[in-house]
Order: structure tokens, then sequence, then C-alpha cells
């Protein structure tokens, strides 16, 4: 039986600045399954305690259940052969951006090569993936979806994969129209120089703790 709830696969940066950053940031570190102290900035705790639950990270296969049947055994091992497969993916950068009113980290020119890595974990892992409940869709298609995000939420369980996947790496909750300058002028004095050109070199399974908090189990070299 799993001690996890969910799985998910993730990119999370190695160990180094920008690794030091999240968790820091967010006064999670999902890597070593601990809280940390967050940066000393007003009102930092309230901004960041949706993301937090997931540490710093991009989602290449968003959160599951494991299908019946399935082991996070096999699940580790389908996931060390798809790393085994799968050649690394690069853009020109890293850069802080507006996603609506969250700020997050998102690559800086072409997303594709990106995105090639993580249609292959939705699709390649999909079978370990035990569908969506009817409350679950629900969710999803209260923020609205066209048909195109609908038919991905009915095949894939969210409706942000394949040609609508956009990598980002989430720094904070829903900000006031208000606050958009100063909370992005305050991330942006914070961040430490970001990698220019970026490398998607490994990807992270992640297991959902009885707390709610997502955990590093184990990175996997892409070496494809």
């Amino acid at each position: 039986m799993s001690l996890h709830s969910r799985h998910a696969v993730y990119f999370m940066p190695p160990e180094g600045p920008l690794a030091s950053f999240g968790a820091t940031w967010l006064g999670w570190d999902a890597q070593a399954g601990r809280d940390v102290p967050q940066y000393d900035l007003p009102g930092l705790d309230t901004l960041t305690d949706t993301p937090r639950k997931y540490g710093f990270h991009a989602t290449l296969k968003p959160p599951f259940r494991l299908a019946m049947g399935e082991s996070v055994e096999a699940l580790r091992d389908a996931v060390d052969a798809l790393a085994a497969r799968t050649a690394p993916a690069w853009a020109d950068g890293l850069v802080l951006s507006r996603l609506g009113r969250f700020l997050a980290l998102t690559p800086d020119g072409d997303n594709s090569d990106i995105a090639r890595v993580a249609a292959a974990c939705v699709q390649d892992l999909d079978r370990f993936r035990a569908p969506a409940s009817e409350a679950e869709l629900e969710r999803r298609r209260a923020a609205g979806l066209d048909a195109r995000a609908e038919a991905l939420l009915r095949d894939w369980g969210y409706p942000y994969v394949l040609d609508r996947f956009r990598f980002h790496m989430t720094l904070t909750g829903k900000i006031a129209r208000d606050d958009l300058d100063r909370v992005e002028a305050m991330v942006a004095e914070a961040l430490p120089p970001l990698p220019q050109p970026f490398v998607l070199d490994s990807i992270c399974l992640c297991g959902e703790r009885e707390d709610g908090r997502f955990e590093l189990l184990h990175r996997y070299a892409l070496s494809g």
C-alpha cells in the first residue's frame, strides 16, 4: 500500500541557488520534506499559502491517484524507463512572468522542447492514473473550459496538458490587482540569477503526504 495518497511527476531544480530560493520563498522544502524559514517579507506567508503544499516545482504529469492493480514500485520502474529513453530539454532561459494574477517562472522563448518531455510524462505514465472522480471533474470545469480543454480533462484527467501545456514554476497565489507591481518587485529582488540557458535534465516523482504536502520520492536523470 502506498504511503502517499497521490503521485505526480514534477520538474524540481537540482540543489543550488534556485532550489534554495524556491524552498525559502515558499517555506516548504519538498526535496527535503521539511518546513524551512521563509524570507522576512510582508505578507509572504499568505501570498504563498496555495503553492506551498506542492513545493517549488513545475508540473509535468499532474497529481493522480494510483489506478487499481498498480503499485508504487511499478510506477517507479516506469518513470525510470521513461527517463532513460527521454532526452533533456532546453529553453533560452527562465524569466519571471505574470500568469493572470499569479507570478511564476516560465521559459524564455520556445516552450516546445520542454513540452515534449511533459507530453511523454502525461501519455506514457497514464496507465498508472486512476480515473478522476465526478467531483474532481466538476471542480476543474468550474473554471470554465472550452471544448479542447474539456476533451483533455476527459482523456487525461487535467485540462492543461499536451497542446495546452505551459511550463511554469508557481510562486504565488492569486494577487490583488493593486498589489501586482509591488509583489512582482518583491519577487524580482529575492530571485537569484536565473539560468540562461535553462536545461530540464531530470524529472522528479513526488508523493502527497497525509498532511497534504508533496515531497520528492526520487529524481531521475533524462538520458535518452
